[in-house]
């Protein structure tokens, strides 16, 4: 159908009796008419006339008892001054300047010999960037401020400064063995 064919008598009449029976398909109530669907009302009744369920009672609020908490006048864990109590422990100079070997780490260096004798024997380090330095004692030496506290023919011992992990250091003795060719 055209707009054309809707426009005349024959057209207006059946668009009419179109909407009338459109509209009242929409207002009709199941409940309003027992005989449509006799099961779903006495399905909905049966359901509106069950009583509700119990509700579940309220938890009991558990008492808990107050605390005062008294230790104002108490060391504060979280400081520094708890972490560092023992100022006058080992520790780091920061103030020492850094040496040239102390930017590898220990295990990336080599002891490839030594040179001299006696109290004055030197060890010969490789370092990674293949540069071999001497080495006597009192240097320092990997990135965990080790000193070298002796050198042999066949090693370098050293005593590294190490975090004990309660704030305070540990000092852990290191050596680096001469590397067989």
């Amino acid at each position: 159908m055209n707009m054309q064919s809707l426009l005349r008598p024959a057209g207006r009449a059946f668009l009419l009796v179109a909407l009338a029976l459109g509209l009242s398909a929409c207002g009709r109530d199941i409940t309003s008419s027992p005989g449509d669907a006799p099961n779903l009302v006495k399905w909905s009744a049966d359901v509106r006339a069950r009583p509700a369920p119990p509700l579940e009672p309220l938890p009991v609020m558990q008492q808990f008892e107050s605390f005062e908490y008294a230790a104002q006048n108490l060391r504060d864990p979280f400081s520094d001054a708890w972490n560092n109590a023992d100022s006058t422990g080992l520790r780091p100079d920061p103030n020492r300047r850094k040496e040239t070997l102390e930017q590898y780490p220990l295990d990336s260096m080599d002891m490839v010999g030594t040179i001299g004798g006696g109290s004055n024997l030197y060890a010969l380090v490789m370092a990674p960037d293949k540069v071999t330095y001497r080495v006597r004692p009192g240097v320092y030496l990997g990135q965990s401020d080790g000193r070298v506290t002796s050198v042999r023919e066949d090693r370098i011992e050293l005593v590294e400064l190490v975090p004990d992990g309660a704030g305070g250091w540990l000092e852990r003795p290191a050596a680096i063995a001469l590397e067989d060719q």
